[in-house]
C-alpha cells in the first residue's frame, strides 16, 4: 500500500510546515539525547525545570533559524549538499545564538538555572546535525526505493563518462519523475577509472558494458554520451561503437546552453547525424570583418535561403547600420523577420532589417533597390541549386544564377558597392549539370570585373566556392529524415556515391572571413574535410533514429538523377590553390576571362533566353565551358 502511494503521488510534495514541524521535533529529540549523554543516562542527577527551561530555550531559538535559512523549504526526494548546507547553517547559527542568550539571562538575573551549559550545547549540536541530515536522506532513499521497484517501466541507461559532466548527468536523471531511469553504470575510457566505483555506481570500460548489459540482452539499455567537450573522432567512434549493436545513443548540451546553469533531463536528445559531421570550433579574424562591416550597409540576397539567413545572423553580430534582406520567397522572409525581431529584440541601437521581395533577374526592379538601399556590401546567395528541378528547366537556371549575378555584380559596379561576395558551389568544378554550368558561369562573369585595366578598382568581386551544407533546404539529411519519419524506405541513388559536407554556420563564417581577407578576383575554396559517402551517412541516420537499416527501414539505390555525378570535386584538372592565413581557406589559381567576351556571351545567352529553346541554351553553354560533360541527362547527346 505504500508502495502503492509513493508511485500515485510522486509528483507531490510534503509540505514545507511539516518539514519544519519534523525538524523541531527531531531538535527537541537530539537536546533530550545530549542532556542524557551529559549526565551518563543519570536521570536523577537532572533536574527536570533546569530541563524543560533549557530544553524550550533551545528548541524556540533553533525553530527562528529554521524559518531565517528556509532550510524546510526544500523537497526532501531531492536532498542535496546544497540542503545539508543550509542546516549546518541553522544549526550553527542557531547554537550560537542559544549560547549567547543563555549567557546573556545567566548575567543579567544571576540565576544560573537560565544557563544552558556549553558541553550539553556541543553533544546537541553534533546529534541535531546528524539527525536533520539522516532523517532527509533516509526518506530521500526510502521514497527512491520504493519508486524504483517498478522496473518494468524504467528506461535502464549507461552514462558513458565517469567525470563531473557524468555525474551531473546522473543527477539530472536521478530527479526525473516523469521519464524515469535506472542507471546501470558509468563507463569510461580513462584505465584509472576502470573498475572504481562512483556514487555507488561501477565504471566499467566499453567491452565491459557491452558484455555485461548488451550483449543477448533482450532489451538494450542506453547511452547517453556525458564527456564535456570530446573530440569529433572519439565522438564518432563511441557512437559507431554502439549503433553496431544496435544501442539507442544520446547526447547532452554543451555547459553553456544548460538552463541557469544546471542540466535538465529534458535537454538530453537523441544523437543528430550533424553531431557526428560536425568539425572543430573555427578560429576566425572577426576583428576584421567586424571594422569592415561595422556601421555599414549590407546587402544579402536569397536572404531567406538557409545559406542566406544564416549570413543574416552573423552579420548581425558585426553591428551594421543597415541590413537588407531580399529574396522572392515573400513567406520566407516574413518567417525570418519574425525570428530575427524575436532574436534581437527593437531598440535605437539594434541594426536596421529592410526587407525587400524582388526577383534578382529583375533589372528595373534591382535597380530601384540599389538605388535607394546604396549598400556598401553585398553577399549573394540567390540561386537556384536542386541539381535534377534545373536540368528539366535550363531557361530558369540560366535566368536567375547567371543573368541574375549578372545584374546584381554590375549594379554593385554602378553604385560603388565595396565588396561584392558570391556563393558558388562544388558543382561548378568540372560541371556535369545545368546547374553547375550556370554557376560557373555566373563566377566566371564575376571575376571578369576585376581586370586591373578597367577603372573598377574600387569594388571587389570574390567568389566562395564550397560543397553540401547539412540541414540547408533540400539537403540530402532533409531528406533522409523526412524519410525516415515517414516508415521509409530511404532512397540512396548509388551506393558508391559520396559527398562534401559543412555546417550552414561554418560555411558563413567562412564566406564572411574569405569577404573580409579578399582583394578582389579571388575564387576561394573551403577545406570540406573528409567525404562522406551517401549510403553510409543513410545507415547511421537510420539507427540514430533508433531503427534497423535493412530490418525496420529499406535503404533502396535509385539510380544516379539527371546531371548527378558520384564524385564532387572543388577544384578542376586545371587549378591549383594558394594557401591564405586560415588553414580552412585556399585560393583557387583560376585564370579571369575577358571582360569584353564575358559580356558577349552572356549577351547571347539573353537573347536565347527570348526564344526559350532549352537544347541551344544548353548547347551554348558546352561551347563557353568546355570542361561541362553532361552525366545521365538528356543533354549528353550535344557532347557528341
Amino acid at each position: 500500500m505504500i508502495e502503492r502511494f509513493f508511485k500515485g503521488h510522486s509528483n507531490r510534495f510534503v509540505a514545507s510546515y511539516l518539514v519544519l514541524i519534523a525538524d523541531v521535533i527531531i531538535s527537541a529529540g537530539a537536546f533530550s539525547a545530549a542532556y542524557l549523554l551529559r549526565f551518563n543516562f543519570e536521570t536523577e542527577a537532572i533536574v527536570p525545570h533546569d530541563f524543560l527551561y533549557c530544553l524550550s530555550v533551545t528548541v524556540a531559538i533553533r525553530f527562528l533559524f529554521f524559518l531565517l535559512f528556509r532550510s524546510h523549504q526544500g523537497i526532501i526526494r531531492h536532498t542535496s549538499l546544497e540542503d545539508v548546507q543550509l542546516l549546518v547553517y541553522a544549526v550553527t547559527t542557531s547554537a550560537v545564538g542559544i549560547s549567547l542568550s543563555s549567557w546573556l539571562l545567566w548575567q543579567c538575573t544571576g540565576w544560573v538555572s537560565f544557563y544552558v551549559p556549553v558541553s550539553i550545547l556541543l553533544i546537541d549540536y553534533f546529534c541535531c546535525l546528524v539527525a536533520l541530515a539522516l532523517s532527509r536522506l533516509i526518506v530521500k532513499a526510502f521514497y527512491w526505493s520504493l519508486v524504483a521497484t517498478d522496473e518494468g517501466s524504467r528506461q535502464r541507461v549507461l552514462i558513458y563518462g565517469a567525470g563531473l559532466t557524468g555525474l551531473l548527468t546522473r543527477k539530472a536523471l536521478a530527479q526525473d519523475t516523469v521519464n524515469r531511469y535506472t542507471i546501470l553504470a558509468f563507463i569510461d575510457d580513462n584505465p584509472y577509472k576502470i573498475q572504481k566505483v562512483i556514487q555507488g555506481l561501477k565504471v566499467l570500460s566499453r567491452q565491459d558494458a557491452y558484455a555485461r548489459y548488451i550483449r543477448n540482452q533482450p532489451v538494450r539499455p542506453q547511452v547517453i554520451l556525458a564527456m564535456g567537450r570530446v573530440g569529433l573522432p572519439q565522438k564518432n567512434e563511441i557512437t559507431e561503437f554502439f549503433l553496431q549493436h544496435q544501442v539507442h545513443v544520446k547526447t547532452i548540451p554543451t555547459i553553456e546552453q544548460w538552463i541557469g546553469g544546471k542540466l535538465n533531463s529534458a535537454q538530453i536528445r537523441d544523437v543528430r547525424i550533424e553531431d557526428l559531421l560536425e568539425r572543430d570550433p573555427i578560429d576566425l579574424n572577426n576583428r576584421l570583418v567586424g571594422e569592415q562591416l561595422c556601421g555599414q550597409v549590407v546587402l544579402v540576397t536569397g536572404a531567406a535561403g538557409s545559406i542566406g539567413s544564416e549570413l543574416v545572423r552573423q552579420v548581425l553580430r558585426h553591428r551594421p547600420q543597415t541590413i537588407v534582406l531580399l529574396d522572392q520567397a515573400e513567406s520566407a522572409l516574413f518567417d525570418l523577420e519574425f525570428q530575427l525581431n524575436r532574436e534581437h529584440p527593437p531598440a535605437p541601437t539594434r541594426t536596421r532589417l529592410v526587407l525587400k521581395i524582388a526577383d534578382v533577374a529583375d533589372e528595373n526592379r534591382m535597380g530601384h533597390i540599389f538605388r535607394e538601399v546604396r549598400p556598401a556590401f553585398v553577399f549573394h546567395a540567390a540561386a537556384y541549386k536542386h541539381v535534377p528541378l534545373m536540368e528539366q528547366h535550363p531557361y530558369e537556371a540560366v535566368r536567375v544564377n547567371v543573368i541574375g549575378t549578372r545584374i546584381v555584380a554590375d549594379l554593385s559596379v554602378r553604385h560603388g558597392v565595396r565588396t561584392f561576395v558570391m556563393i558558388s558551389t562544388d558543382k561548378a568544378v568540372n560541371p556535369t549539370n545545368v546547374m553547375g554550368a550556370t554557376k560557373r558561369l555566373a563566377e566566371m562573369y564575376v571575376q571578369s570585373l576585376n581586370q586591373p585595366d578597367k577603372a573598377l578598382r574600387q569594388s571587389r568581386f570574390i567568389v566562395t566556392r564550397f560543397g553540401n551544407v547539412l540541414g540547408s533546404n533540400g539537403s540530402v539529411v532533409t531528406v533522409f529524415r523526412k524519410q525516415i519519419q515517414a516508415g521509409g524506405p530511404v532512397t540512396v541513388t548509388h551506393p558508391d556515391i559520396i559527398r562534401y559536407f559543412m555546417t550552414v554556420p561554418e560555411a558563413c563564417q567562412l564566406v564572411l572571413e574569405a569577404g573580409a581577407m579578399g582583394r578582389g578576383g579571388e575564387v576561394f575554396v573551403f577545406d570540406m574535410g573528409e567525404p562522406v559517402r551517401i549510403a553510409e551517412l543513410a545507415r547511421k541516420m537510420i539507427y540514430l533514429s533508433g531503427y534497423t537499416a535493412g530490418k525496420d527501414i529499406q535503404i533502396v539505390y535509385t539510380g544516379l538523377r539527371p546531371g548527378e555525378k558520384l564524385y564532387e570535386e572543388l577544384l578542376n584538372d586545371n587549378e591549383q590553390t594558394l594557401p591564405t592565413h586560415h588553414p580552412k581557406i585556399m585560393i583557387a589559381q583560376v585564370v579571369a576571362p575577358e571582360p569584353e567576351s564575358m559580356k558577349e556571351a552572356l549577351n547571347i545567352l539573353q537573347l536565347l533566353l527570348i526564344e526559350g529553346d532549352a537544347t541551344r541554351l544548353v548547347k551554348t553553354i558546352k561551347q563557353l565551358i568546355p570542361e561541362y560533360i553532361s552525366q545521365n541527362s538528356v543533354f549528353a547527346s550535344l557532347d557528341h
